[in-house]
């Protein structure tokens, strides 16, 4: 690939984590998967690769690149083919961590941000409740002030890296008669007293990574906790989406050009009534299907992100993004699994995860449903 929007910096940073991950990681991917569980030496290692913090400040550890290396980033880890570990990782580099350099206080940083890109400390992001996913200024998560502490109750579930995480970016309510204006966020520390991870959830796809249902009992945070202003906490996250979003689909996208390689490699090397595949009209007009749809999610989301690079805020141009990207991502796997056949339901190739992986896209991160709400808002519907 050589697009305009990379740089032969890009280029060689691609080419670096791309052997990282076909030498150390590749070849523990089916083991992984298997287990329900990456193996716990990942984040120290990426940590000491300096790839977390490919797009931080030099001064706390990072790279000090640009918003195309974090994208450099999300593609590399997703042709892994574990779709579960560069979601993940993006949970460590794209969203719990930028709301720390964004809106946190120096001590913040220096205790969360930097163990964080030095791979020492997993975080995980705390939003989604089992009365409240999409709608976030729903959450019923309470923060209570009570002399130098906040004291939390409530749950939170379908948290990535939540059963790992050494830290939570926590999302409460800190005044419900605010409504959205009276939400916060705090920094939990795992080993606080009244919390605690009260699950392991089984999940059909990206099932690498840990997934957890949390339980805040009466957890006292100190009040140097609260991370950005107090009542803001619904703004900063909403910021945070954004970006979360971009990255995400970049994953998506490289998944399902992942996915398209593999299903041509097995559509030339396949062979039925006495020719490969290939040879036949309707699977490479599917095959030209997969890379033209590739293509154009992979444009839309490079053009997004220049915006969004420039300090622009697309929310429009992000939530189209993020539909078109989710379901390509999916349909690409579907349409390879159909091309495989049989095969492509056994649980010997890849395709059969790409399906399940993908399948996630549509949904978390916002619903599509939630994309189009956005989208035709944002032209006056």
């Amino acid at each position: 690939m050589n697009y305009s929007v990379f740089t032969e910096e890009h280029q060689q940073v691609r080419q670096t984590i791309r052997k990282f991950v076909e030498k150390e990681i590749v070849p523990h991917v089916e083991e992984w998967e298997k287990q329900g569980y990456f193996a716990d030496w990942v984040f120290p290692r990426l940590g000491e690769l300096g790839f977390l913090g490919l797009r931080y400040p030099e001064k706390y550890g990072g790279a000090g690149g640009d918003y195309f290396m974090g994208i450099v980033l999300a593609e590399e880890l997703a042709r892994s083919g574990c779709g579960a570990l560069a979601m993940a990782v993006a949970v460590q580099t794209d969203m719990a961590t930028p709301p720390i350099m964004q809106f946190g206080t120096e001590e913040q940083i220096q205790k969360y941000l930097i163990p964080a890109i030095q791979g020492q400390k997993v975080a995980c992001l705390g939003i989604t409740e089992p009365n409240a996913g999409s709608d976030v200024a729903s959450i019923e998560t309470r923060a209570v002030r009570d002399g130098d502490h906040w004291v939390i109750n409530g749950r939170k579930i379908f948290i990535t890296n939540g059963v790992r995480a050494d830290f939570i970016v926590l999302v409460a309510k800190t005044d419900p008669a605010l409504g959205y204006n009276g939400v916060s966020l705090f920094l939990v520390d795992k080993g606080t007293p009244g919390f605690y991870v009260t699950r392991k959830l089984e999940k059909v796809g990206m099932r690498s990574s840990d997934t957890a249902e949390l339980l805040f009992e009466d957890c006292r945070v100190p009040v140097e906790n609260l991370l950005g202003q107090e009542n803001r906490g619904f703004h900063q996250i909403m910021w945070e989406l954004q970006g979360e979003r971009l990255m995400g689909m970049a994953c998506a996208v490289a998944g399902a050009q992942r996915t398209l390689e593999k299903t041509l490699e097995y559509a030339r090397q396949r062979s039925q009534f006495g020719r490969p595949l290939v040879k036949f009209q309707v699977i490479a007009h599917r095959l030209a299907e997969m890379a033209t749809e590739i293509e154009a999610a992979r444009q839309l989301v490079y053009s997004t992100a220049r915006k969004y690079a420039a300090g622009q805020y697309p929310v429009q141009e992000i939530a189209m993004a993020k539909l078109i990207c989710a379901r390509t991502s999916y349909r690409v796997a579907d349409t390879a699994l159909q091309i495989h056949g049989g095969y492509g339901y056994m649980m010997e190739y890849d395709v059969q995860r790409a399906w399940r992986d993908s399948r996630l896209n549509r949904i978390g991160g916002g619903t599509d449903e939630i994309m189009l709400e956005i989208i035709s808002k944002s032209l006056g519907l």
